[in-house]
């Protein structure tokens, strides 16, 4: 299961509740909106990376927090939740820009198996990606610098694509613990510093002063590198 920053928006306190409980207890880091103003806020301030998002709340109607948002940003994964459940309806949801469509009432289940599916889908699987001296093959799961392979093992490889997909963000060790790990029950949350370690000596120019990887303290972990250097803690 991928781990994800997901948006609830949802007027009934009934359906939000049970949303942010279910996608929480799935290991999810959850925030709601109740209404459209509310959801552009924290699509602005909290950057999700996925939107759950009910038609017909207050004030700004889902379609049109829906179309404000794919004129900024045509990538984010957005789930229309909707009583709405005609197929002239999911027609006009899905070209206003919604990845998929799920009416109401839905099983829990098959609300968790449609979000993995659009976090896959979310995640560059077929193309490289260059950052700074490194070179990221998605598809093969091989890293480089300058041309010479570098030999990451099956968890640092997963920490990386982790980091990569979620940039400019802090991470707590429980959080990264929960996303990389298929079993994070199998070793405690002290096992990401030692991995943390091992990846930055294969992929930092200096380990002990990383560009790319850095320590937020008392925080967790951020991916800069993209931005090609460190801000100060």
């Amino acid at each position: 299961m991928t781990i994800a920053r997901i948006l609830v928006v949802e007027d009934d306190e009934a359906i939000r509740t049970g949303l942010v409980i279910k996608l929480e207890l799935d290991g999810h880091t959850v925030t709601a909106a109740v209404d459209g103003l509310e959801a552009q806020a924290r699509i602005e301030d909290w950057a999700p990376d996925l939107i759950l998002l009910d038609l017909m709340i207050p004030g700004l109607d889902g379609l049109s927090v829906l179309r404000w948002l794919r004129r900024r940003d045509r990538k984010l994964p957005v789930l229309i939740l909707s009583a709405k459940g005609r197929e002239d309806q999911k027609v006009e949801g899905l070209k206003a820009g919604a990845d998929d469509y799920l009416a109401k009432p839905f099983g829990l289940d098959e609300l968790s198996a449609r979000i993995n599916a659009l976090l896959r889908r979310a995640i560059p699987v077929d193309e490289t990606v260059r950052v700074g001296d490194l070179e990221i093959d998605f598809e093969t799961e091989k890293v480089g610098r300058g041309g010479a392979p570098i030999d990451l093992s099956k968890t640092e490889w997963r920490l990386l694509a982790f980091f990569l997909r979620h940039p400019a963000q802090v991470h707590s060790r429980d959080r990264i613990h929960l996303a990389v790990w298929d079993d994070p029950g199998s070793s405690d949350a002290r096992t990401v510093d030692y991995h943390v370690m091992n990846l930055r000596r294969k992929i930092e120019a200096d380990p002990s002063a990383p560009l790319k990887l850095v320590t937020r303290v008392g925080r967790g972990y951020e991916w800069v590198g993209s931005r090609g250097e460190a801000s100060p803690d």
